[in-house]
């Protein structure tokens, strides 16, 4: 639209910035706000997706293969034959078949730096695990159920009845599983006690305890598994494994 100005030349007609106009610069405003914060949404998405890969991949990744690293370090020096316990490298190897997840070594310590190594570690507080070739007590372990190898993660699929077995340099330690408990506190320490009632247990015997955090990729409980030693088996020169093991 076009009008005479008053010094006689033709002018556009403006709409000024109080005119109908600034509705429109205001959504235009707007648009470029929600547009910006959409992009910035994305952006926070890929990186915690890049995040989420990390912790439950990449760290599953670099603990495997340090794990197999240190498993192999702790079978040359058993070939060296017999020696000191050494229970700063692993005591030997955890069994679980219905757990899927192969061999897994044991170390001393349930700390993050032991368990972010791919491995199970035996508890030294706030209850001392015994050990398998003690008399009576119970061995209690932990392991990471997701991400820095996950070596517990299908803890859930371990049921009553199930062959649990533990390798040392000249001896099979082999269980069976007889109770399990599905979700209990962080704080029950109870349940790694030489003698586990909760489990059911009524007088001293040689146990296993597994346990691992729950629900999955969380920590808000415990998951617990209680095994008790069946019995025992040399190891030969050819390492057969125990017929729960083939």
């Amino acid at each position: 639209m076009r009008q005479q100005s008053e010094t006689g030349y033709d002018a556009v007609a403006r709409i000024d910035d109080d005119g109908p106009g600034r509705p429109a610069r205001t959504r235009g405003r707007i648009a470029a706000a929600v547009s910006l914060f959409g992009e910035l949404l994305i952006t926070a998405g890929v990186l915690m997706a890049l995040f989420v890969v990390y912790s439950l991949w990449w760290t599953n990744v670099l603990a495997d293969r340090e794990a197999k690293k240190q498993g192999n370090h702790v079978r040359q020096n058993w070939a060296k034959g017999p020696g000191a316990l050494d229970t700063k490298d692993g005591i030997g190897f955890l069994h679980v078949p219905s757990m899927k997840n192969g061999e897994v070594l044991v170390r001393s310590g349930t700390s993050s730096s032991v368990l972010n190594e791919g491995v199970a570690g035996f508890y030294r507080a706030p209850v001392k695990s015994a050990m398998p070739w003690d008399a009576k007590g119970n061995f209690t372990l932990a392991a990471h159920r997701d991400g820095h190898g996950a070596k517990f993660h299908n803890i859930h699929k371990v049921k009553v009845g199930d062959p649990v077995v533990f390798e040392t340099r000249d001896t099979w330690y082999v269980y069976k599983v007889y109770s399990e408990l599905k979700e209990t506190s962080k704080y029950n320490v109870e349940v790694l006690d030489p003698l586990p009632k909760e489990s059911g247990a009524k007088k001293p015997g040689r146990f296993l305890t597994l346990t691992t955090c729950t629900p999955v990729y969380t920590s808000d409980y415990r998951y617990i598994v209680w095994a008790e030693l069946e019995r025992t088996e040399k190891v030969d020169s050819e390492r057969t494994r125990p017929k729960e093991l083939r």
